[in-house]
């Protein structure tokens, strides 16, 4: 296909796919002419994970071009996911805090009893520390305690990703599909969250009779 077919089927602006071109985010397609080039599955296929890495993960360009090297290179899935790691979590800072040290004992607590493979110096045990540390400096050590009860379902939630991407699955596709799971299933189980608070907020402290209708309540 051209590059205009290339651009109604993935939705992305023609301008936009000679950037991701120009930055080598996307493979060149196949010249035809000095210029003109054809284009065909795996580009689209490209364009639909770049889109919802930047778009929907909200990445930056250069996070993106970090977790597409890593997809591309011959690694295995387990390097590539704490490559993608490194790429969407996002700067913890913290690290001066009077509690860090308290809240890091704490988090590692929590790892060595579930009995989790994890290590606590990798980007997402940095941001759980730093978030720990904030809820000590804010007065709300009583708030602490979702450490410990997030835990199993986050574990639950967890074997249930892995399983599905990994499940009859060749591994390009369970490296794509650690990829992009990783980094929209923030997203979703966000957003979801989000959502149950709504609920839960209505439920615990009431809605007015102005917001019972659907699609107002809880906003």
């Amino acid at each position: 296909m051209r590059m205009a077919e290339l651009s109604r089927r993935t939705g992305v602006p023609v301008p936009t796919i000679k950037y991701y071109l120009r930055e080598g985010l996307l493979q060149p397609g196949e010249r035809t002419s000095p210029n003109q080039a054809i284009y065909d599955e795996t580009h689209i296929r490209r364009l639909r994970m770049i889109r919802a890495l930047a778009e929907v993960g909200g990445l930056p360009i250069a996070k993106v071009r970090d977790v597409l090297d890593a997809v591309d290179s011959p690694e295995i899935p387990f390097e590539i996911l704490g490559t993608v790691q490194h790429s969407i979590e996002p700067p913890s800072g913290g690290t001066g805090s009077e509690y860090w040290e308290t809240a890091r004992e704490r988090v590692a607590k929590l790892v060595l009893d579930r009995g989790w493979r994890s290590n606590i110096e990798s980007p997402p045990a940095t941001t759980l520390i730093a978030a720990v540390a904030s809820l000590y400096e804010l007065g709300r050590e009583d708030l602490t305690a979702m450490l410990e009860r997030y835990a199993p379902a986050a574990e639950k939630i967890a074997e249930y990703d892995v399983n599905a991407v990994t499940r009859g699955r060749g591994l390009e596709d369970t490296i794509e599909g650690v990829v992009i799971g990783t980094v929209l299933g923030d997203a979703i189980f966000g957003a979801l969250r989000r959502l149950a608070h709504q609920h839960a907020t209505a439920h615990a402290l009431g809605v007015p009779d102005e917001y019972k209708v659907l699609g107002r309540e809880g906003e």
